[in-house]
């Protein structure tokens, strides 16, 4: 079963967000409260694979959910296979895959650690359809 492992947010961009219990998802915009929402039409939420994670954390690295800055961490699911377009149902929401991957930010203390990140190929971007609340725990189901 694929779900979510973890929320994550930031008052500010550029650094590792906080997990949170549940939050408010709005629609076309991103997370409420979060410093990328409204800022981007393309990516509006981030989401990461534990799975992934855990590939950095074999490296050695001590990591948190939200540590690459995530919005979403999930487990069960491999995100980077997705096709752009992909519709998905997670808490009361809807969303829509819209980008995989990104470009690194110049400076990433993973990086420069590890000479890897798995953000740049591993991370999925989605456009919020459908707004709502989701929670740690929620399933998350193709539509």
């Amino acid at each position: 079963m694929a779900k979510v492992l973890s929320i994550n947010t930031s008052e500010k961009k550029g650094v590792i967000k906080n997990s949170v219990a549940e939050a408010n998802f709005l629609e076309g915009k991103g997370i409420e409260g979060d410093a990328h929402c409204g800022l981007d039409d393309i990516k509006q939420i981030s989401l990461l694979a534990n799975e992934s994670v855990n590939k950095m954390r074999a490296m050695g690295l001590e990591l948190t959910a939200g540590a690459f800055a995530e919005n979403i961490t999930t487990e069960g699911i491999v995100l980077k296979t997705l096709p752009i377009g992909t519709r998905l149902r997670i808490g009361d929401t809807i969303q829509e895959v819209s980008r995989i991957g990104k470009e690194c930010h110049t400076g990433c203390a993973i990086k420069q650690q590890t000479g890897t990140c798995v953000m740049p190929t591993e991370g999925i971007f989605t456009k919020v359809i459908k707004g709502g609340t989701v929670k740690s725990g929620d399933e998350i189901l193709f539509i």
